[in-house]
């Protein structure tokens, strides 16, 4: 394993999940509950929206990280969270089902308690990525 990988595994995002949102697996990401609570702090009770980026980082080897960058439209919030595609590919295969994120603390009931709920404004995107993904997740030197 490379160093370059290594150093990509240490920063991965350890609060990656699905549950099951209002009938729906839907793709999840848990905060530390202060900075969840920041943002909700932020944009609560506000109309607000949220650019999505996925960007797709690989090595030709198989494997693949997604930083995942949220930047919201007040309260001058942008987190980044880096996914390793080749652990959490369920979170990426719902993320298209669902063209949702749901941002969570761990002090909440999944589903039951307040979420942030995060609808992709371009739901193409999601689908892209996930077939980049998946390409990307098979090892170039086999």
């Amino acid at each position: 394993m490379s160093d370059e990988v290594k150093r990509m595994l240490e920063q991965v995002h350890p609060g990656i999940t699905t549950f099951d949102f209002e009938g729906r697996d839907t793709p999840c990401i848990i905060l530390d509950p202060k900075k969840y609570e920041n943002i909700r702090a932020k944009v609560d009770a506000q109309p607000f929206s949220v650019n999505t980026d996925l960007n797709i980082l690989q090595d030709g080897m198989g494997n693949v990280f997604v930083e995942v960058v949220l930047t919201f439209s007040i309260g001058n919030v942008s987190e980044k969270f880096l996914v390793n595609a080749k652990t959490d590919l369920k979170f990426f295969e719902t993320l298209a089902n669902t063209s949702m994120i749901v941002l969570n603390s761990p002090e909440s009931q999944f589903g039951e308690d307040n979420v942030i709920a995060i609808q992709l404004p371009r739901p193409e995107k999601a689908h892209d990525a996930l077939e980049i993904i998946k390409s990307a997740l098979i090892p170039r030197n086999q």
